[in-house]
């Protein structure tokens, strides 16, 4: 049986029916610009770069797998106090969201989603409902980060999206101030003190309001925490998508692994699905540079290779694929990322006619292209092979194994110049 990483919340979609709903049309014209994208980022960033742990993680008593091995404190409510006091330390003087625009332009990112709030509750823009934030009171640094970073992106030409955790563990409504032992849900029965999930609801819809009113166009809602929202942690989601889309009345919401109405495409995390696995729904793979999501130090991360090849195999099954980027404690992006992200950008300038706007061949891979990876452009009788780096390839492709005839002409991308086929058996 696979181990799942304690930080992977099990997706609860369900064999739905497809309803329709006022958002319905938009969407389906949403989603196919979305699926043009192809290659996106997210910037994990917050207060565990400065502790240099896996994001907020180690908070949650219940989650010792967080700690195991790396435990930022040896005991809990030392590991919560030093944590939370991280705010009048995290100063990253050298952020300047220009320079990592640039550098995701140059690695062929259309997308970027950025923290607005992870778990931990600190906020990395200007809200109102808390001095939990970058540039309030107990912060020394007095900049509004959500608003460089989507200023500088879509100057870039990047679309824009928040990543909003909707469990908040600084929050009194979410995580009383009290003995019992918390882990990632609610810490109280919200049945049985209902206005204190009142409350705790409240002030989610109103940073949702911020955030889709404050900030300028938006084209993605990131939900995370997906074990929020529902049931006993009921935060009235067609409500906030109403609220979201006040202001930003093409918005795509995903409410991550929570199924349904407002999860309008799907996250696979930290892996590709196999062939057999590919969701009925638009899909992006989300898988980080390195271990982790965020910063932490002498992490380890995959080669531009790697990723390259991760890149075209979801592209190939029709998905997207976003990669994680955790910014240092000083604002900066690492050398060893910045040289990955570089090398990508070079691959992609060759090569991204057969990425960006195509979809997958319709009929699925045999074994007679095992090695080979194949998409088409999705207007253009267009097709594109790409050959793997890991697998030995098979040494013959037949043309009907890409629906194409005698007459097909077959261009090698990287010299430009037309090949020859050749018939075998006859």
């Amino acid at each position: 049986m696979e181990k799942i990483r304690g930080d992977i919340e099990q997706s609860k979609n369900r064999d739905e029916q497809e309803e329709i709903y006022p958002e319905t049309k938009m969407l389906e014209r949403r989603l196919s610009w979305f699926q043009d994208l192809k290659f996106g980022v997210i910037f994990h960033y917050g207060l565990y770069a400065q502790a240099g742990i896996v994001e907020s993680w180690q908070l949650s008593e219940k989650d010792e797998w967080a700690r195991a091995g790396r435990a930022y404190r040896e005991n809990i409510a030392d590991l919560r106090m030093d944590y939370w006091q991280l705010i009048r330390e995290f100063n990253p003087k050298k952020l300047n969201a220009e320079k990592w625009a640039e550098l995701c332009q140059k690695a062929g990112f259309r997308y970027c989603l950025f923290t607005a709030k992870h778990h931990d509750g600190f906020n990395l823009y200007n809200t109102l409902e808390t001095e939990y934030k970058i540039g309030g009171k107990l912060s020394p640094f007095k900049r509004d980060v959500l608003k460089e970073v989507f200023t500088a992106f879509r100057s870039a030409g990047l679309a824009t999206g928040a990543y909003y955790s909707k469990a908040d563990w600084y929050s009194p409504f979410y995580w009383l101030d009290d003995s019992t032992i918390k882990g990632r849900h609610v810490s109280y029965d919200t049945q049985k003190h209902p206005e204190l999930w009142e409350r705790y609801v409240s002030f989610v819809h109103h940073q949702i309001k911020e955030i889709t009113t404050h900030y300028g166009p938006i084209d993605f809602l990131w939900l995370d925490a997906g074990w929020c929202g529902q049931g006993k942690e009921d935060l009235q989601m067609d409500r906030l998508a109403e609220i979201a889309r006040e202001s930003q009345p093409e918005l795509i919401i995903v409410d991550r692994m929570m199924g349904g109405r407002h999860e309008n495409y799907v996250t696979p995390e930290r892996k590709i699905p196999a062939h057999d696995e590919i969701p009925s729904k638009p899909w992006e793979s989300n898988i980080p540079i390195g271990n982790d999501w965020g910063y932490v130090p002498n992490d380890v991360f995959k080669t531009s290779q790697e990723l390259i090849e991760m890149l075209i195999d979801v592209v190939s099954k029709g998905g997207n694929l976003i990669l994680g980027v955790g910014p240092t404690p000083a604002g900066t992006i690492t050398k060893e990322e910045t040289s990955i992200l570089e090398e990508i950008g070079e691959w992609l300038q060759r090569y991204g006619e057969g990425i960006y706007h195509t979809r997958p061949l319709e009929k699925k891979q045999s074994d007679n292209t095992e090695g080979w990876y194949f998409t088409s452009h999705k207007e253009k009788n267009t097709y594109y092979a790409f050959r793997s780096i890991l697998e030995i390839p098979q040494s013959v492709i037949k043309l009907s194994e890409i629906k194409a005839s005698i007459d097909t002409v077959v261009v090698d991308l990287a010299t430009e110049k037309q090949l020859s086929f050749y018939e075998i058996d006859g």
